[in-house]
């Protein structure tokens, strides 16, 4: 077998292609390119970020100027209201937060008069005054002998005396009638939209109780609500 010469091997490692190399331009190329894709991410990320910040900014912004609104326009409604009727002046705070439609409903029909002149229609002693355009027992008739059967029972109940109320039964304009409770009453909110409470003027109340009645619970006397004068404050 015939031997190769060394300048032979030589001359044939030189045919032979050796590694492909990467540009310099190559590089630099794709560097750029990661950069650009990384650019691209950060600056999406950044402005949907952004926006969605600025979205939540805005629906707080929005619900706090409604809110604020709101309360303002609650603090501009009246809070009490004074019934001057014939045997004196009663002050009633009104739950402005925690009743606003009936106290809103009550409001109008201060303004248009509604109160003025009505009747203390029933009396009924340790329990309850109600005023209103009907002479029908109606609510009253039911709580008759639940009345007779609290005044005996200990006053420190859930329910104060002198809250204010309209019937549930019957509270449109035609039918709001005003229920001032004068002991506790336990069932008092399946009776009543309570909206106030006297805060001035419960000797008024108690006389008011006082009165003589008949086997209706009807005063022999004839006692109204003159007017009603509404202040936002006192």
């Amino acid at each position: 077998m015939a031997r190769i010469k060394p300048q032979a091997l030589l001359q044939q490692s030189k045919k032979k292609k050796g590694p492909s190399r990467i540009s310099l331009a190559t590089i630099i190329m794709s560097t750029l390119i990661v950069v650009l894709i990384v650019f691209f991410v950060y600056a999406s990320y950044r402005h949907w970020t952004q926006r969605s910040r600025m979205h939540i900014e805005n629906k707080h912004s929005v619900i706090k100027a409604d809110s604020t609104f709101m309360d303002s326009k609650k603090s501009d409604l009246p809070g009490y209201a004074i019934l001057d009727t014939s045997k004196g002046s009663i002050t009633v705070e009104l739950f402005k937060d925690s009743s606003p439609e009936v106290v809103d409903q009550f409001l109008d029909l201060c303004q248009g008069g509604r109160f003025n002149g009505m009747l203390f229609r029933h009396v009924i002693k340790h329990y309850v005054i109600q005023a209103g355009d009907s002479d029908k027992l109606g609510a009253v008739e039911d709580w008759t002998l639940k009345g007779k059967q609290y005044s005996q029972l200990d006053t420190s109940l859930k329910h104060e005396a002198f809250m204010l109320g309209t019937s549930k039964a019957r509270h449109d304009d035609k039918g709001f009638e005003l229920f001032i409770t004068t002991a506790p009453i336990p069932d008092l909110n399946e009776k009543l939209l309570v909206f106030g409470k006297v805060t001035k003027g419960e000797d008024i109340v108690q006389e008011i109780e006082e009165v003589d009645t008949d086997e209706h619970y009807r005063p022999k006397s004839s006692i109204e609500i003159r007017s009603v004068t509404l202040k936002q404050n006192i």
